[in-house]
């Protein structure tokens, strides 16, 4: 199964399609100035204690304060406090020579652990969802290509995954030799078949990359970032790169250097496949991922023959009901009918869980199948899907009302595209100005951009309507108003604009004012 990244690099976000067989399965959005992202590592100061939650509000910097609770503190709290403390009075000091402190009751209350005012370490678990501040966790951890480093303990674990005996022991055997004392080490799945040349430099850049960290939390007044987790592009590849993906295409320059720079040191024979896209090609269009994004994120989902999803959220949980559409007027009987669509429908509904990173309780109204062994076929099927899924999910079988439920994790916002477009050629209203004064429109603002701002080379993208009336002809158009005005203008075909829409660029690919 191929696989390809399209990285859209814009003024205020990045957005990040992942392609399997040319169909869109998972789409991220990262603000560019966007802050608390899961694995950022934060000192803050508790702010409230609550014992009937057995929880407490840290402050992080975040304008609502965060989440602690007793549960999601690491058994080994004493000794991270006791790290921090003498990271202060020593400015940094490795781990390896820290004493352990006794683990904390795993049934304890959150005020025999801290106290309003109390320094803390803490690592953001979930992002800001809604109108809750970010969920923290104090079980500090890196996650690695190949491991995830766990401070202040001395477990070694192995990813359930790797099925081979032989390989968890050779693992966990390795790891064991080479990590330093004080840490824990998870070894992940991509971690099969390596050498430990690999593991060791790994782990010597993961353990640095903590102690240096720390080195500096003596000049630190919380709320503040300790460390944060590497970028969310890099953090994608880091986590799904495997051998499948075939490219990886980014429309700015300076990330497609660093893209390149991160993957020499995970995976350097993979290099070869970041591709640079000129940013005058508007790169969601080109791979289709725009058209995708429309026809895949809105309420009604078609997958099979006119069979179809719609998709419903509220605030306890996800609906989404299976109809067969226009598949009854088959000859097939209606049990054999019903199968194939939900078979069918459990592949699309694994892809818009993932694609929409919807979590919490979701709750699936298949078709009625009478018949166990078919119900059993689904579940299974409906498991097999959801197997390519990250996130932590759990599938019950389907209810006698033909109802399965899923919960799956959620750390982050879900994902929300509005497809539906008031009229941007009528604004609503019913009635668009004459059609021929566009092309009009258009002339007068390029004589503008070419006279008044002295402009010479220019983009112009319009609708394919537009752009193919402009190019009729051996004297279209737009040869006509680059020798009436001089300049060197290019112009760009872009399908997902409406018809009347047209935007001027300049030579560096910034959009020109009126």
């Amino acid at each position: 199964m191929s696989s390809e990244l399209v990285i859209d690099v814009r003024a205020d976000e990045i957005i990040i399609a992942l392609l399997r067989e040319k169909k869109l399965v998972e789409l991220t959005k990262e603000k560019t100035s966007m802050q608390f992202a899961v694995g950022d590592i934060y000192l803050g100061k508790v702010k409230k204690i609550m014992p009937g939650l057995n929880a407490a509000f840290v402050n992080v910097g975040y304008e609502k304060d965060a989440f602690l609770h007793y549960l999601d503190l690491s058994p080994q709290f004493h000794s991270l406090d006791s790290y921090i403390k003498q990271c202060i009075a020593r400015r940094g000091m490795p781990v390896s020579k820290l004493k352990l402190e006794p683990e904390i009751a795993k049934s304890g209350k959150i005020s025999d652990v801290l106290a309003v005012g109390q320094w803390v370490a803490v690592q953001v678990a979930k992002e800001p969802i809604s109108t809750k501040g970010p969920r923290l966790t104090s079980e500090l951890s890196i996650a690695g290509r190949n491991m995830v480093l766990m401070p202040f303990t001395d477990k070694v674990s192995v990813s359930q995954k790797i099925k081979s005996p032989e390989e968890r022991k050779r693992l966990k055997r390795l790891i064991e030799s080479i990590k330093p004392k004080n840490y824990g080490v998870i070894v992940r799945t991509v971690a099969e078949g390596k050498k430990v040349a690999t593991f060791d430099a790994e782990l010597k850049e993961l353990v640095a990359r903590f102690e240096t960290a720390f080195k500096h939390i003596r000049e630190m007044e919380p709320p503040k970032l300790i460390l944060g987790e590497i970028d969310r592009t890099s953090a994608i590849l880091r986590d799904i790169l495997n051998p499948s993906f075939e490219n990886i295409y980014v429309n700015d320059i300076t990330l497609t250097k660093e893209i390149r720079h991160f993957l020499s040191t995970i995976a350097p024979e993979k290099q070869d496949i970041v591709k640079y896209v000129s940013p005058e090609i508007p790169i969601l269009d080109h791979f289709g991922v725009d058209k995708q994004i429309k026809s895949s994120l809105g309420k009604t989902v078609s997958f099979k023959n006119g069979a179809y999803l719609i998709i419903e959220h509220t605030e306890a949980f996800h609906v989404i009901d299976v109809n067969s559409g226009n598949r009854t007027k088959l000859g097939d009987d209606q049990e054999t009918n019903a199968l194939e669509v939900n078979l069918a429908a459990a592949e699309e509904v694994a892809r818009q869980l993932q694609l929409r990173d919807m979590g919490g309780i979701i709750v699936i109204d298949f078709i009625d199948m009478t018949k166990a062994e078919h119900r059993q076929q689904l579940f299974d099927k409906m498991k097999e899907c959801m197997e390519i899924d990250r996130a932590k999910h759990t599938i019950l079988p389907l209810s006698k009302f033909g109802l399965m439920q899923i919960t799956r994790q959620r750390v982050r916002p879900e994902m929300t595209v509005n497809t539906m477009e008031v009229c941007p050629v009528c604004h609503g209203t019913g009635k668009a100005e004459a059609a021929i004064l566009i092309i009009d429109k258009i002339e007068e603002d390029l004589e503008y951009y070419a006279r008044e701002k002295k402009q010479k080379t220019m983009v112009l993208k319009v609708h394919p309507f537009i752009g193919a009336y402009l190019r009729q002809g051996i004297f279209s158009l737009y040869r006509k108003w680059k020798w009436r005005f001089h300049v060197a203008l290019r112009l760009i075909s872009v399908p997902s604009y409406y018809i009347y829409e047209y935007h001027f660029y300049d030579k560096y690919n910034r959009e020109l004012e009126p």
